[in-house]
């Protein structure tokens, strides 16, 4: 294998399509970035696709920015599944060892997981990815690595991601008619948690909440594992909706007062301060106060928050994650909002930037960048380290399983 290799992320998201290009020497393990593209994104609701044609247009037109930028052609890409379709459930698979001394092997781990996959799905739903958190050997527990050990009776508690059919089949054919070959649909949650979480959080305890345009991301990671994902139906988008209604404008205008006069904390703002629609250059026209923008805001950040909550109250983890919530996305970048957070959830909080990087690394040091970037370093992984314990289906229309030496992907990332 070649010690470089060209890898894309490609984030097909509700509100912009991001492509990042990097170089990455797997010696090394830090991938050089060579070339982004974004794009607005149209077509897309919720994180699934409604349009195919327009998504085909925001595809193409991301990839073709990134190509022009790293001065590659683009074929290959690594791509993120999102939407509230996406579900987790935790499932076991149990085999006998093969061997007649008794010691496990690598293919005893193998049929271990694949065993897992057998267990039958509901109508229209597939398997995306299947992540071992432990194992058990006959009567002891807990064990990570049971690769070498001896026993008779090898049991794994694995972590099933879940996806709507039509909708990977939907995403599936956009990508393939934009001229590009998928090497890996990822869920959008796990991605983007990969780009930013280090392994003292994952082990501490940490949330990472990705605020999109269409929906939030949630996923909790403890111990080193991942024990829980789930997608929240709300999104940035939503805050902008809000705002429209709210001062009676356009979209156009409501989207560009939230970037420019939106924040999380009322009670920051004063109530002299006015702003003034019709020097926003569109169609705005009148004077509104701030605190009502402000006031809008809150009230939809603070729903996402409330139904953050409860998912960790299901978990048992509500107000008990040492190492606090990370914020991703677009929305991770609203004033005060990490202030909010550490009110609304009782936790430590901050924003989530992208772990180290090189080449052109401000083009993609934001939080908005963090799913997309999750991708190269999910491929990083993917191609580059043979002992990773996790093993991850690919889709029956373009996507053949790999050899289980390659398919153990970045799992022992969040391994002690």
């Amino acid at each position: 294998m070649s010690k470089e290799k060209i890898i894309v992320g490609l984030d097909v998201g509700t509100s912009n399509v991001r492509t990042v290009v990097a170089k990455v020497n797997f010696e090394e393990g830090k991938p050089q970035i060579l070339g982004v593209g974004e794009v607005p994104s149209f077509g897309l609701r919720r994180g699934v696709v409604v349009d195919i044609e327009e998504t085909v247009k925001s595809i193409e037109q991301s990839i073709r920015q990134a190509e022009q930028a790293s001065g590659l052609p683009i074929k290959e890409v690594y791509v993120s599944l999102g939407g509230d379709h996406l579900t987790c459930q935790l499932k076991k698979g149990v085999v006998a060892v093969s061997r007649a001394d008794n010691e496990i092997s690598e293919e005893d781990v193998q049929r271990a997981i694949e065993a897992v996959s057998n267990v039958a799905s509901a109508p229209n739903r597939e398997i995306i990815h299947i992540i071992p958190r432990c194992f058990n050997v006959d009567n002891q527990s807990g064990i990570k690595d049971p690769v070498g050990m001896t026993g008779i009776r090898l049991e794994v508690e694995s972590l099933l991601v879940e996806a709507a059919t039509p909708f990977v089949k939907n995403l599936t054919k956009c990508i393939n008619e934009a001229g590009l070959e998928i090497m890996e649909l990822v869920a959008a949650p796990l991605a983007a948690a990969r780009a930013v979480l280090n392994k003292r959080q994952r082990e501490l305890g940490v949330l990472a909440l990705d605020l999109g345009g269409g929906t939030a991301n949630m996923t909790v990671f403890e111990e080193g594992d991942i024990i829980y994902l789930y997608v929240l139906p709300i999104g940035s988008a939503h805050i902008t909706s809000d705002l429209a209604i709210g001062l009676r404008s356009s979209l156009d205008v409501a989207e560009r007062v939230k970037l420019e006069y939106g924040s999380a904390l009322i009670e920051e703002i004063s109530k002299k301060e006015m702003i003034d629609l019709s020097k926003l250059g569109l169609d705005g026209e009148g004077v509104v106060p701030r605190r009502q923008v402000v006031q809008i805001i809150e009230a939809r950040l603070s729903e996402i928050l409330e139904l953050t909550n409860k998912n960790l109250k299901k978990i048992g983890r509500q107000g008990l994650l040492p190492a606090g919530v990370v914020l991703l996305g677009g929305g991770a970048k609203t004033p005060g909002l990490v202030d909010l957070v550490k009110k609304e959830l009782r936790l430590p909080a901050q924003i989530g930037f992208p772990l180290e990087v090189g080449g052109l690394v401000d083009q993609v040091d934001d939080p908005a960048f963090a799913t997309a970037l999750g991708l190269v370093f999910w491929g990083m992984d993917m191609e580059g380290k043979e002992k990773q314990r996790q093993f991850s289906f690919r889709n029956k229309f373009n996507f053949l399983k790999f050899p289980f030496s390659k398919a153990k992907q970045w799992l022992q990332e969040f391994l002690p």
